[in-house]
């Protein structure tokens, strides 16, 4: 391991999954009393926003995107890289031998700004659904396509002893027990 590299990459921190944010607050907290500040500059846990469907209501939440693993800014040095492995709830660096491989520029990239949002509708191809407004109110229905990027739904409906396609929004539905 070199002792000073000129330059500050991105590196990829293993950790125990669901402590990533506790990990993020102690690091910052050890690079601060530590007098680290010119040697790692950043700590992130990429999250995105997600939209869920629950009870038909839409409820805007955050969800890791990488859960196990935390993004740290440094600059590689013996000193840097034994305040990080050695933050409690870190169990290593990614690489060959827990040895830090930084990321290359497009990877940094794809993972900070994984902001798009998505939903997770909970709602899957055949299930059964109850329709809860519009003019087929309270007919029920089988999901036939999950539309994620509109938030549709496309569902057969039976009626006229026939069963019809309707678009619906993933708003109108519930699932049925």
């Amino acid at each position: 391991m070199t002792e000073k590299s000129k330059e500050p990459c991105w590196y990829v921190v293993h950790t125990y999954s669901g402590y990533e944010n506790k990990v993020k607050d102690t690091l910052e907290k050890s690079i601060e009393n530590n007098g680290m500040q010119d040697l790692i500059f950043d700590v992130r846990v990429p999250v995105e926003d997600v939209v869920e469907i629950k009870n038909g209501k839409r409820v805007k939440s955050q969800r890791k995107v990488f859960p196990g693993y935390v993004l740290v800014h440094m600059i590689e040095t013996t000193r840097s890289w034994y305040v990080v492995r050695n933050t409690r709830g870190v169990t290593g660096f990614v690489g060959p031998d827990s040895k830090p491989i930084a990321l290359t520029q497009d990877e940094v990239d794809m993972m900070l700004n994984s902001e798009a949002k998505s939903v997770e509708f909970g709602i899957a191809i055949g299930e059964r659904v109850r329709i809860l407004s519009g003019p087929l109110e309270n007919f029920s229905a089988i999901v036939e396509d999950v539309d994620t990027l509109r938030g549709k739904l496309t569902v057969k409906v039976q009626m006229f002893d026939r069963e019809t396609p309707v678009e619906v929004d993933l708003d109108q539905v519930e699932k049925e027990d």
